[in-house]
């Protein structure tokens, strides 16, 4: 990997990192989620109307993909309603890889390499002992379903875009598509579970949601340009440096509590998800 390439792939790391940090800033989680969603639409719809019109058997992936989305995006939401940055987001993202592995082998057949296996063993550690920390530091134990709900939101739409992708031959246009209908899902979901009301909130708000939508679509945009350059597992495990981010950001510039058990098993949850994709 060239030293562009490796600093594109740490840019994208970081604007993950970073998009979540601002929906966890706003002052209402899933009117930031929805806000992302319908920009995020509104790119994607751009972006796919350059790109020939998908296959009729490309729209149930597109469809499936979008309500795994839905659900990340709603779990996100609560979890960050109930819990800190640096707790939230490496229990989110660090469960979603073991979650996929396990799928894989249990209904793909796929074999799960030994170095695999001690990642998923890794991942698990970390993972408890961010439970762990949460139980025991007084913060808000919903954190911890809703976090994994989102985790499994991931898994979902990992499984379904890879195979969706390869069935469409045309990834950019396919993920064009996706977030098209996840604007067309999501929000509705969010106004019937919050009122209409709900996007009746601050410009901050808004420019905060819009922020976040373009530097969701930008990381997502540097990572598959690197993986064009570059070898995809490597890629994959530089990534997930986001979770390292996470914490230092809400570390340094929400307050949030450090200790060592929360540094130790962000550490876990980054080196389980490595092993997992080397």
């Amino acid at each position: 990997m060239s030293l562009p390439v490796f600093l594109a792939v740490m840019l994208a790391a970081l604007l993950h990192a970073s998009w979540n940090a601002m929906i966890k800033l706003g002052a209402s989680k899933v009117a930031g989620m929805v806000i992302l969603a319908l920009v995020q639409g509104v790119m994607g719809l751009a972006v796919a109307l350059t790109r020939p019109i998908p296959a009729a058997e490309v729209w149930a992936w597109v469809a499936a993909s979008a309500v795994c989305h839905a659900v990340y995006n709603t779990f996100l939401a609560f979890a960050y309603e109930h819990g800190d940055l640096s707790r939230v987001y490496p229990i989110a993202r660090g469960a979603a890889p073991m979650a996929v592995l396990v799928a894989s082998a249990l209904f793909l057949s796929d074999a799960i390499e030994p170095m695999s296996v001690a990642g998923v063993l890794v991942l698990g550690l970390g993972i408890l002992g961010m439970a762990r920390g949460a139980l025991g530091s007084g913060e808000s134990r919903r954190l911890i379903p809703y976090a994994l709900g989102a985790a499994a939101g991931t898994a979902g739409y990992t499984l379904v875009d890879g195979l969706g992708a390869r069935v469409s031959g045309d990834p950019v246009a396919y993920v064009g598509w996706l977030f098209v209908a996840q604007a067309l899902l999501f929000p509705p979901a969010a106004f019937a579970m919050r009122g209409r009301g709900l996007l009746r909130v601050s410009p901050r708000v808004w420019a905060q949601g819009t922020a976040a939508a373009v530097a969701s679509y930008g990381a997502y945009a540097i990572a598959v340009w690197a993986m064009t350059l570059a070898p995809i597992a490597l890629v994959s495990a530089l990534r997930e440096t986001s979770i390292l981010f996470a914490v230092l950001i809400g570390w340094a510039a929400f307050g949030d509590r450090m200790d060592r058990t929360k540094a130790v098993s962000a550490v876990l949850i980054v080196t389980g998800v490595v092993l997992t994709r080397i």
